[in-house]
């Protein structure tokens, strides 16, 4: 039995991955938002004068919640492909991408706490 799946390349996969970001972009208000949080953070870690390696934990934290919303985007979408009508495992699925923006966001503000007192001497790290 043959499955209904296209045979994949590396600029295949590559196109489907910018069509997803750009569909999830165009059509997902939270994803614009964690969008402009991920800038600000950024901008804000690039720019703090603390050493570089600080700077990159600061940095590549932001990606957490940008792949947890993407995430929750595609729980959404599989949700709402099998069923708009209310359903209580429906309900469940989308409230559990939901729980997982809200923890990598909380898993962020960790991680910057710690980053930031160890960078500007509250606490060590040893």
């Amino acid at each position: 039995m043959a499955l209904n799946k296209p045979k994949y390349t590396l600029f295949k996969n590559t196109r489907y991955a910018l069509e997803g970001l750009m569909e999830v972009t165009k059509n997902e208000p939270s994803f614009r938002l964690q969008i402009v949080l991920f800038s600000c953070g950024m901008l804000t870690a690039w720019l703090l004068p603390i050493a570089f390696h600080y700077q990159a934990i600061l940095a590549t934290s932001l990606f957490i919640p940008v792949m947890a919303e993407i995430m929750n985007s595609a729980i959404e979408r599989t949700v709402d492909l099998v069923t708009f009508d209310h359903h209580e495992l429906a309900k469940r699925a989308k409230d559990a991408g939901a729980a997982l923006v809200f923890v990598s966001l909380v898993m962020l503000g960790f991680v910057w706490i710690v980053t930031l007192a160890a960078a500007y001497g509250y606490v060590t790290l040893s």
